[in-house]
């Protein structure tokens, strides 16, 4: 049964009372947050939808590929964040990469929940929360990286 058609959508530990936010909102967290942001959110969402584990490990693993890829291009571009560098773009774009892999992934089973009707919940205050700290931390963690090599 490969067909996604014929598989069921709503698994049994899906909490139907808990509403997902939108894909589309994950890219403003992965734009201004970067990798790490978006893949705290996304991992967030896809339990709210209901995505099964793999699924979820996948959204994990594709966010530590991000991050690693983030930080590859640093130690090969230019070793540090310079405002006049086009490093910062790369960055972004990867970031945005990163979310576009995470929400092939959570797709199926938001269009399960799309089906419902139901509305979904706001990514505003969860979103911002995750681009101030999912930035720090990506920014300390990259220092600390640096500082290593």
């Amino acid at each position: 049964m490969s067909d996604e058609l014929l598989r069921p959508t709503i698994g049994a530990d899906v909490d139907v009372t808990v509403r997902p936010w939108r894909l589309m909102s994950q890219a403003y967290v992965a734009f201004f947050g970067g990798v790490l942001a978006v893949t705290a959110i996304a991992w967030l969402n896809a339990r709210r939808l209901g995505v099964p584990a793999r699924g979820r490990w996948l959204i994990l693993g594709s966010g530590l590929a991000g991050f690693v890829a983030v930080a590859v291009v640093l130690e090969l571009l230019t070793g540090e964040v310079t405002v006049a560098s086009g490093t910062r773009v790369v960055i972004r774009v990867i970031a945005v990469l990163t979310c576009l892999v995470q929400l092939r992934i959570q797709q199926p089973m938001d269009r399960a929940f799309q089906l419902r009707g139901a509305e979904y919940k706001s990514l505003w205050w969860p979103g911002l929360a995750a681009v101030i700290a999912g930035g720090v931390l990506e920014v300390v963690l990259l220092m600390l990286i640096e500082a290593v090599l």
